[in-house]
């Protein structure tokens, strides 16, 4: 099953250079006031989310069918694993950390880890990929069932980010 919704804009994210300045005073956020010291640190401004529930209902309605579709799909395919938060992401977990997902403005972002990126190369050739990390934009289908086999092959091999 993919999922496919007109692109959309939004999320509050704090973004800039993130260059350093030598011998500067911090930089404060003008959104949620942290302090950086890099000027206009890229960040998440706000709460941080305790469920994946709070984490999806705090990103734009927009974006609520994709996130719940990515959701559903690893939700589906690790049926005994945890919903968490870690590094601010929704995690499934079963004694590891398995796999995460994010919203970003233009895509949701899955993080599976670099061994996963190598394992589905082949498959991924159509998404932009980093270094553990896979990017679906909203303007395509997203790949739910290939999201699935991504779940299951990180947490049958112990593989993960």
């Amino acid at each position: 099953m993919e999922v496919k919704i007109q692109e959309k804009s939004g999320g509050e994210v704090a973004e800039g250079s993130g260059k350093a300045e030598t011998g500067a005073a911090p930089w404060i956020c003008p959104h949620c006031g942290r302090s950086f010291k890099r000027r206009n640190q890229s960040h998440y401004c706000g709460q941080k989310p305790e469920s994946i529930d709070e984490y999806i209902a705090a990103q734009p309605g927009d974006l609520w069918p994709y996130l719940n579709a990515v959701r559903d799909a690893i939700r589906r395919a690790l049926p005994e694993a945890e919903e968490t938060i870690s590094w601010s992401m929704p995690t499934f977990r079963k004694g590891f950390n398995i796999i995460h997902f994010a919203a970003f403005k233009n895509h949701v972002g899955l993080y599976p880890g670099t061994e996963a990126i190598e394992m589905f190369s082949e498959r991924l050739k159509e998404y932009k990929t980093g270094k553990g990390s896979i990017q679906f934009l909203y303007s395509r289908p997203i790949p739910l069932e290939l999201i699935a086999e991504i779940a299951r092959w990180c947490h049958d091999t112990g593989k993960h980010p």
